[in-house]
């Protein structure tokens, strides 16, 4: 929205400075970083008026939880506030016209809107469990079909759709999977990342940290795709008009050390399903639109070991009747190993550092 102010700028020079997907990006992360921090007691506040508490749930193969009874009815679903500050932020500072801006957007709001209905169903029953995990999946699958049409369809995606690209690999490995492998292939990253970043959501300030440095991570990637000069120079895909996806990683980071502000040890308010799965999702779609999926396996490395945990956990318990760890996800099990919770949350952290600048390294080694 105030990119148009841009248009003023014969009159009042200095608006000219609305025309740059840096400034823009820099206040749109200041944006959203406040609408968090104010808004976030009222929330709070609200969500305890409603008994909007957190349920605690176990291992995935039934094992008990830690002992996280103490965290038992803290106010969750405080996913709708970094939906909602990263959402307007977005709007505010950048094209909203822009397609690349428009699917992230929607992907968020629609994988934050299953994950509303996930944590609703968990408050009503008082359970854990919430929509059955088969309903969800097909849900996010139909998603990642909408998405793949819209990207085939749309003059401005449908070439780089196509396109596998590789890590260290200067041009891509398939110039044409064709319509089904493309659709699998979004699906599947779509899918993966979402129910990813919602298995890493289990210890205060955790999932939302590592975002944070993903969001980073994917902000500097965006802003190399959508550069003639930079991509020609790193060897990465050109994608015209990417380059708005700056602002909205921007104001995803903004809006996730907002959120960090009141979910770090001891959190006030939990994202619950409603803010993990539209992070997954928003992180997902950032990474198909620039040609950077695979990469996300490194960069979301934290994400991935969470989810390799629990599905390595499960196969373990069913086909040999033992766990390979303590309890999955994997932050349980450290915590089971004594780490307090701070302790693997910092660490994790750090993990999830390293993986980003291993991530970015990729774009210069080709």
């Amino acid at each position: 929205m105030f990119y148009y102010l841009h248009t003023l700028s014969e009159t009042t020079p200095w608006l000219r400075l609305f025309r740059y997907i840096t400034f823009r990006a820099a206040l749109g992360a200041a944006t959203a970083f406040l609408i968090c921090l104010l808004l976030a007691p009222f929330v709070i506040r609200t969500l305890r008026r409603l008994k909007v508490g957190q349920v605690v749930r176990a291992d995935a193969t039934g094992a008990p939880a830690p002992a996280h009874s103490g965290k038992q009815g803290t106010p969750t679903m405080g996913g709708i506030l970094i939906v909602f500050s990263v959402v307007v932020s977005t709007l505010l500072w950048s094209v909203p016209s822009n397609i690349f801006i428009a699917l992230t957007l929607t992907t968020m709001a629609v994988m934050g809107m299953i994950g509303f209905f996930d944590d609703r169903a968990k408050l009503l029953g008082h359970n854990s469990r919430g929509v059955r995990a088969r309903t969800k999946f097909w849900i996010e699958v139909a998603w990642g079909l909408v998405v793949t049409a819209v990207l085939l369809l749309h003059p401005a995606t449908s070439v780089h759709a196509r396109e596998l690209m590789v890590p260290f690999c200067k041009s891509p490995v398939v110039a044409d999977m064709g319509i089904v492998l493309t659709g699998l292939f979004v699906t599947l990253i779509l899918v993966g990342a979402t129910n990813a970043v919602n298995l890493t959501d289990g210890l205060d300030g955790l999932a939302i940290g590592c975002t944070g440095s993903v969001a980073t991570t994917y902000l500097i990637m965006a802003y190399v795709a959508g550069n003639l000069t930079l991509s020609k120079y790193l060897l990465v895909p050109y994608v015209p008009g990417s380059g708005e996806l700056v602002v909205f990683c921007a104001c995803l980071l903004g809006g996730s050390l907002g959120f960090l502000w009141y979910n770090c040890h001891p959190a006030q308010v939990f994202m619950g399903d409603t803010g993990s799965l539209a992070l997954g999702g928003a992180i997902a779609m950032v990474a198909i639109l620039i040609k950077q999926e695979l990469v996300l396996v490194l960069v979301g490395g934290v994400f991935v070991m969470e989810a390799l945990s629990v599905i390595l956990q499960v196969a373990s318990f069913k086909l040999r009747g033992k766990r390979i760890f303590a309890m999955a996800p994997i932050h349980h099990h450290f915590e089971l190993r004594k780490w307090s919770e701070t302790q693997v949350t910092i660490r994790f952290w750090i993990l999830s550092i390293l993986c980003a600048l291993l991530g970015l390294a990729t774009l210069k080694i080709r």
